[in-house]
């Protein structure tokens, strides 16, 4: 088998982020409340849920529940203020003595605001922290290829509420008048391969309507969603939680193109469709997602396991 050929069927690691939710700093009750919520990543938001007032409380609620404890299997996020605001360079500061995976920079737009809070993170001695980014203005959307292009960066997490504010929208449960940035920064996060996230849905109570949205991100090529509360849980991650069904489609994939490799072909036939060789990621993304979800205790329709 050639090198090509066999880095296809190479094994694919992928960190599942269907569900990240917001969790308010300056709430205790919420804080201890997430350890035992279904959520692939926690953010732990620091800015934009946070009044003025409360900005020194939720910097002592982090070192309070952040420097020791337990969240299970989440990812642990912050969300820090603005550098440019009174607390941003004191979140930092804070922040690299907290047990905690990434940091997350509220309104990314351009690179080199990027390179600046690299620097200051690496200087308070952040270095080992996975970064993130909110892309929530238009010039944050439209400098994404940019932003997305820094090797430091792993996620891009959508701000939609701001956006369509800035964009002058009247919000429609199709989200019409937002697609087009929500396409660019997809293509921007895949042309440097970095997950990407989509905004929250708002409305708590119309369950269709929160289903709607997770699918439509789905579809539209997001990782995952930001939630706001942990009611939406279940419906997001189910969204994004492979079927039975592709689970089997995805291996036969895997199975049909080694069998084309070792009989020197690069596509394969399956169900008299032709599979090209670039489906095997798919079919490795998706298995992927699959296991982990149930190492973690979740059952193919989420929550935990019978």
């Amino acid at each position: 088998m050639n090198q090509e050929n066999q880095s296809n069927i190479m094994p694919f690691n992928y960190r599942p982020r269907r569900t990240m939710l917001y969790v308010p700093a300056h709430i205790e009750r919420h804080i201890e409340k997430s350890r035992g919520l279904d959520a692939d990543s926690i953010i732990f938001d620091q800015q934009e849920s946070v009044p003025p007032q409360l900005k020194d409380k939720a910097r002592e609620n982090l070192l309070k529940y952040l420097s020791k404890s337990d969240f299970g299997h989440s990812e642990k996020v912050v969300r820090i203020n603005p550098l440019d605001s009174p607390w941003g360079l004191d979140d930092l500061k804070t922040l690299v003595d907290l047990s905690v995976d990434a940091v997350l920079f509220p309104r990314m737009e351009s690179a080199e605001q990027l390179e600046e809070s690299i620097y200051h993170l690496d200087n308070a001695g952040g270095g080992h922290l996975k970064i993130m980014v909110n892309i929530e203005s238009p010039l944050g959307v439209l400098n994404a290829q940019q932003i997305a292009a820094n090797d430091r960066l792993e996620v891009l997490v959508l701000g939609t509420t701001d956006l369509a504010n800035e964009l002058k929208l009247n919000q429609t449960p199709d989200r019409t008048g937002l697609l087009t940035s929500l396409s660019m920064v997809i293509l921007a996060a895949r042309a440097f391969k970095k997950y990407v996230i989509d905004g929250p849905h708002f409305d708590l109570k119309n369950v269709e309507a929160c289903e709607y949205s997770c699918r439509q991100a789905r579809d539209l090529g997001f990782d995952g969603k930001t939630v706001i509360h942990p009611v939406q849980l279940d419906y997001t991650n189910d969204a994004f939680t492979p079927k039975r069904d592709e689970i089997n489609k995805a291996k036969r994939i895997l199975k049909a193109i080694e069998e084309a490799n070792k009989a020197d072909r690069s596509m394969a036939v399956l169900d008299d469709r032709l599979i090209e060789p670039s489906l095997t990621e798919w079919a490795q993304r998706v298995i992927a997602v699959y296991e982990t979800v149930h190492e973690i205790g979740q059952s193919e329709l989420c929550g935990p396991e019978k």
